[in-house]
């Protein structure tokens, strides 16, 4: 009696479990009317602001020819860009929304998972019980046929109970997983949101500094136009002769690795301020990992460029030591005073790994040998004579790698993440063992900081 007791309870469970889905279906199909409505006005108001002050900026552009109406044209901007703010701090409500939703949705089904474990474990338990019983003990146990045949009947709905909840928990454990990547995307939708956000509000802060100050010399009569725009062209000239650091090459003119970048973005979809980014972080990495010099192929130990310290294994040998003496052979230099990144500590550990990098982009020999060909193609020239060490052939391998990284979209997310692999070949994460995280995220502080003080001058 008590095992059919304990089957009828556990098909009312299987009952209420799998009912679960539907009803959450339903909740999170629906939407607060209201909230959405209001959300789609607004929206709709927004656009209409952007279209309107896109349509002064383009008349007033044309115009420009004085203070005052270069204060009218930074004013037009300025206008547009707080319309496009409230734009996206509608979509960043939206998305917190979806967000909460699904996280609630996904705690749902991790306590339907764990309400599964623990009738899994009755289940598997009660039929550890019935295999301790052989047929006799089950025959003489009961009082007559009928109550045996009716036992067996039990028994066996307990076991195909159990294929069903395994079923049913597995199904719910795939739906948590698609739910969790999910809810990935959309908060990496809505931090990029954000960081859109947040730019154009620095850039709205700036714009109403040089606003003010044209209105004041405009009232002044201080400055004429043509002596603003004098000053402008100054400082532009004054940020392309600027020199642009590279790891391991000599320094060029910011002009020069502006059009390399902008050169190779045009060809790869990736943005130069991030690509001027990820070559200056490796600059700077230099500075505090230093260059090595391999003076054995064959082991690929080498000594420290100005200190002739010995460091073990600099190269993995012959993985990065034969492809290092072909790419310098073919380049007409001489692999043993060509310097290259040191590893991190002068004993060869496997969690300290290798150093190797070749030039500003850092490529290691074997990894430079799979990229050589796209990037002569995209230069006009074979793969053989393209050298790392060259700055427009560095900054384009660095393109092209970075594109099939991820970060062709422009977001904040995907740059971040193509930046955590050319680091250490997986997206960011703080709890990476080494770590990467403090590596994207100074690479996206370097890009703004790029784009705001040095390319967005350049363009007035």
């Amino acid at each position: 009696m008590q095992k059919r007791l304990f089957v009828i309870a556990f098909f009312v469970f299987l009952t209420i479990f799998s009912g679960f889905f539907l009803q959450y279906r339903a909740v999170f199909a629906l939407t607060d009317a209201e909230q959405e409505q209001q959300w789609r006005d607004e929206l709709a108001q927004t656009e209409a602001d952007i279209a309107k002050w896109q349509s002064i900026l383009d008349s007033t552009k044309a115009n420009t020819k004085s203070l005052q109406q270069e204060a009218a044209l930074l004013n037009a901007k300025i206008q547009q860009a707080k319309a496009l703010i409230k734009k996206k701090n509608i979509a960043i409500a939206q998305l917190d929304q979806d967000i909460a939703k699904k996280n609630a949705h996904i705690a749902s089904l991790e306590d339907q998972i764990s309400k599964g474990h623990e009738s899994l474990g009755q289940l598997l338990r009660q039929t550890n019980e019935i295999d301790q019983y052989s047929l006799p003990e089950i025959m003489l146990g009961n009082q007559n046929i009928s109550d045996f045949f009716s036992d067996i009947d039990s028994f066996q709905q307990v076991g195909n109970s159990l294929k069903d909840l395994f079923v049913q928990v597995r199904a719910t454990k795939d739906l948590t997983e698609k739910e969790k990547e999910a809810l990935d995307l959309q908060k990496n939708k809505e931090t990029d949101t954000k960081v859109a956000a947040q730019v154009q509000q620095k850039q709205v802060e700036a714009n109403e500094k040089e606003k003010e100050y044209l209105i004041s010399v405009n009232k002044t009569q201080e400055k004429t136009y043509q002596q603003v725009l004098s000053e402008r062209q100054q400082h532009a000239a004054q940020i392309r002769a600027a020199l642009f650091k590279l790891r391991d090459s000599a320094a060029i003119p910011f002009g020069d690795a502006l059009k390399y970048a902008q050169d190779a973005g045009a060809k790869t979809g990736v943005r130069p301020a991030f690509l001027l980014a990820i070559i200056t972080q490796e600059s700077n990495l230099g500075q505090n990992v230093g260059a090595c010099i391999v003076s054995s192929l064959d082991t690929g130990d080498g000594v420290g460029k100005n200190t002739g310290t010995f460091f073990e294994k600099v190269m993995k040998a012959p993985r990065d030591t034969v492809p290092f003496q072909n790419i310098m052979n073919r380049i007409g230099g001489d692999w043993k005073t060509t310097p290259v990144s040191c590893p991190l500590g002068t004993n060869y550990t496997s969690s300290r790994g290798y150093g190797g990098g070749m030039g500003p982009s850092q490529f290691i020999p074997s990894t430079w040998e799979l990229f050589k060909d796209k990037v002569g193609n995209m230069l006009g020239i074979s793969g053989d004579s393209a050298n790392p060490w060259n700055p427009r052939d560095a900054f384009m391998a660095t393109a092209v790698y970075m594109s099939e990284l991820g970060a062709v979209s422009g977001s904040y997310t995907a740059e971040r993440n193509a930046a955590c692999k050319y680091y250490s070949g997986s997206s960011c994460s703080s709890t990476r063992r080494p770590p990467n995280l403090s590596y994207g995220n100074s690479v996206m502080s370097i890009a703004e900081n790029i784009q705001t003080t040095m390319i967005d001058p350049l363009n007035f």
